[in-house]
């Protein structure tokens, strides 16, 4: 028997390479040509607000097209609620394509989002269409105004009137007669109504710029003016004979900023009472305003420049006078969040803070006289989901003891009792959920970085699955089919109050004796974060290991995960310094291990790990041989006013904040292999930043090598082509300047 059992291993052992070479090997094309790895999503889902089910669009059985489908929770009865043979103009033979809709609140007109275009980040400009559900007609808004210019089209309470925003102006159009009011007409140049400037949309989140009044018979809105912001040219030279200048105001750190107010337009006159918010409106942002739960206030939230102070005002819609009922302060910087909701029949508010040390949430009184904490403990709400007033429920996401992971939780209203963990505990990583409107029912989507999403319907508090959507079982299949390399997570524990959540994917035949070259992998700023234990459908960093590298990825002090004020603030004027300290030393320390070769350790980054691999490589050039910096910042002042000085300050106030934690005035200390990657059409991260950086490495007589691309943006990815050739551009610099595999 023993002897049989050896033959049995001396067998298998023989034929596991060749079942292990019967996989395939991934390629750059697969991954960033003919995407075999794309994730399937499914949806979007749209909760309907009488809580009787979800819509979603499937594929027509009729045309080519999707239809929109009902489906009810409770007992799966799935219902065509909008064909797409409904959505076929006039004289048109094929539908519209459904890129969003919405439903007025009496349920009678279905209001359609197409023929899209890009607005700097996201496609937010278009066409929209009104279908009403009894006549069936289908009918084009703004139709005397210049196409596929209209932004952010929304219901009138009642049903009767879209308002949209159409090159810097507020329209209003009534359904029946399809008249359109100009409701403002001075946005043109430096002014702009119902939507933000770049900075504002970048930085503060704000896109749709206006809100009906619960009573229908007001909007509120934002104006900016521009006028005075410094204008940042880019130059596109490849899609004329002639080069074309593209301006944007662009306010640069310690520069002016645009100017805003709010006002609200009465739409029985169309006159605006603007609202009086004491302050320099070029010195402080409007971060956030909503109707104050009735038709007669707006509630505003008013960040001073240093956004170190949070103000709330109620502001009179009539005479425009506004009134401070409540504050925060910090010795850093404040967040602004959305999730405010009204409680104890508008008499409170809720409100998400940090200020003991952990982001809580808090019940604050309309007069902001009393502050009670709604949750408590040394955790983070992550995310608030949904409140269920009815039962007295908090839901939101945290992740008590793994900042790596994502978890659903529920607390008591009146702040009593403990959290419930609602996820399931064997299923370890990231879960998200979409929270119907009665509490009942979420739409759960899981991954981790080793399974792909799979998205279902769930029951509340139970989390009894109810339909699966999608599993992604095709996705899983051809990864079982390819050899690709795991990723483990680990602990890097640098004293005995830090310690830095990492991940680390080796090669598949690693060889514990052998020393393997580093490539890490960096972004470092307070804006996200490497190292989460969820699916993000990029295997670039699996094909690296294949190549025989083994990749590490850091998070530092700063990174925005969920482990405190003092975790995350504790970069406050030091963006650029404190973290490349950390990388340093964390690279540091895994330099020691016996199958890393110290000699051969690379990193790269996008964006602010751009900027990181620049100070890593040019502060600590012992350590770092071979960097990749793409689509970064060379020197912070470069930078816009909101994000850069959140985190720094005004320059004038920490001046050697800014040099310091800037690479570019570390540059004359390379040594190692470079290679700077940028797009010429960065709206973000200007390609001047990277021309500044080569100016400065020529007058140091410092070799690198640099691929401009041209007229693409902060992604680098349009155009035919562009992500397959940056990848290959990557890894044939990496390849060619860190010799791989281990020795």
């Amino acid at each position: 028997m023993i002897k049989h059992f050896f033959y049995i291993l001396y067998i298998f052992l023989s034929i596991s390479p060749l079942i292990h070479a019967q996989k395939e090997d991934l390629t750059l094309e697969k991954l960033y040509n003919s995407n075999e790895f794309r994730t399937q999503g499914f949806g979007p889902i749209k909760w309907l607000a009488d809580g009787s089910g979800y819509t979603t669009l499937e594929n027509s059985d009729v045309v080519n097209s999707k239809d929109i489908i009902k489906y009810i929770p409770s007992s799966g009865e799935r219902i065509v609620l909008i064909s797409a043979s409904q959505l076929i103009p006039t004289n048109e033979k094929v539908p519209l394509t459904i890129s969003d809709y919405s439903w007025s609140n009496d349920g009678e007109n279905l209001l359609i989002f197409t023929n899209t275009r890009r607005v700097w980040r996201y496609h937010t400009r278009g066409d929209f269409w009104v279908l009403n559900l009894k006549s069936g007609k289908l009918k084009q808004l703004g139709k005397s105004l210049k196409p596929t210019t209209l932004q952010f089209a929304k219901f009138s309470p009642d049903g009767k009137n879209v308002a949209y925003v159409s090159e810097q102006n507020i329209y209003m159009e009534q359904l029946s007669s399809q008249t359109i009011t100009p409701l403002t007409m001075d946005g043109k140049d430096n002014i702009i109504n119902g939507t933000f400037d770049w900075s504002y949309e970048e930085e503060l989140s704000l896109r749709d710029g206006f809100r009906w009044s619960p009573d229908g018979n007001k909007i509120s809105y934002w104006q900016m003016d521009t006028e005075g912001i410094g204008t940042f040219y880019m130059i596109n030279n490849i899609d004329s004979v002639y080069p074309q200048l593209i301006p944007i105001p662009y306010p640069k750190v310690g520069t002016l900023n645009s100017a805003s107010k709010i006002g609200v337009i009465n739409l029985d006159n169309k006159r605006t009472t603007w609202m009086n918010i004491p302050g320099d409106p070029r010195n402080n942002y409007l971060a956030r305003m909503e109707w104050a739960n009735n038709s007669d206030e707006l509630i505003i939230q008013q960040l001073n420049r240093p956004q170190n102070t949070n103000k709330v005002y109620f502001a009179d819609h009539k005479t425009g006078l506004s009134k401070l009922v409540f504050s925060e302060i910090s010795d850093t910087w404040l967040d602004v969040y959305d999730d405010l909701t009204w409680l104890d029949d508008g008499n409170s508010f809720t409100w998400r803070s940090d200020k003991t040390g952990w982001l809580h949430l808090y019940k604050v009184s309309r007069d902001g006289s009393k502050v009670e904490a709604l949750t408590k403990g040394n955790f983070e709400i992550i995310q608030l989901l949904s409140i269920d007033k009815n039962n007295g429920w908090l839901y939101y996401i945290a992740s008590p003891d793994k900042p790596t992971e994502r978890y659903l939780f529920r607390s008591r209203l009146d702040g009593k009792g403990v959290p419930e963990k609602l996820s399931p505990s064997d299923k370890i990583g990231h879960h998200s959920y979409q929270i119907s409107m009665d509490n009942k029912y979420a739409i759960h989507t899981f991954s981790n970085v080793w399974s792909p999403p799979v998205i279902e319907l769930i029951q509340l508090p139970s989390h009894k699955s109810i339909k699966v959507f999608e599993d992604n079982r095709v996705l899983n299949e051809k990864l079982k089919n390819h050899n690709i390399p795991k990723k483990e997570f680990f602990q890097l524990e640098m004293s005995e109050n830090l310690s830095f959540d990492c991940w680390m994917i080796k090669p598949l035949d690693f060889d514990p004796k052998k020393k393997y070259p580093v490539f890490f992998h960096v972004y470092g700023e307070p804006a996200g974060s490497t190292v989460q234990n969820r699916y993000n459908g990029d295997l670039f960093h699996e094909y690296i290991a294949q190549q025989q590298y083994i990749v590490i990825s850091i998070d530092n002090r700063g990174t925005n995960v969920p482990k405190g004020r003092e975790w995350r603030k504790s970069i406050y004027k030091k963006i650029g310094i404190i973290a490349t300290v950390d990388q340093a030393a964390a690279a540091k320390k895994i330099m020691e291990w016996d199958f890393v070769d110290p000699t051969r350790i690379g990193i790269w980054g996008w964006s602010g790990g751009g900027s990181m691999t620049l100070n890593c490589m040019f502060k600590y050039p012992e350590i770092y041989k071979t960097g990749i910096a793409v689509a970064f910042i060379s020197h912070q002042k470069l930078y816009n006013t909101i994000y850069q000085e959140r985190y720094m300050e005004h320059p004038d106030n920490n001046k050697e904040g800014y040099e310091q934690g800037s690479p570019i005035t570390f540059a004359k200390n390379l040594e190692g292999n470079l290679l700077l990657l940028h797009g010429s059409g960065d709206d973000n991260c200007h390609f001047q930043s990277c021309e500044m950086l080569v100016n400065e490495l020529i007058k140091n007589n410092k070799y690198f090598s640099m691929v401009e691309y041209p007229m693409r943006s902060h992604g680098i990815y349009e155009r035919e082509n562009t992500s397959l050739h940056l990848r290959m551009t990557m890894v044939h610099y990496l390849l060619n300047n860190l010799t791989s595999g281990g020795i």
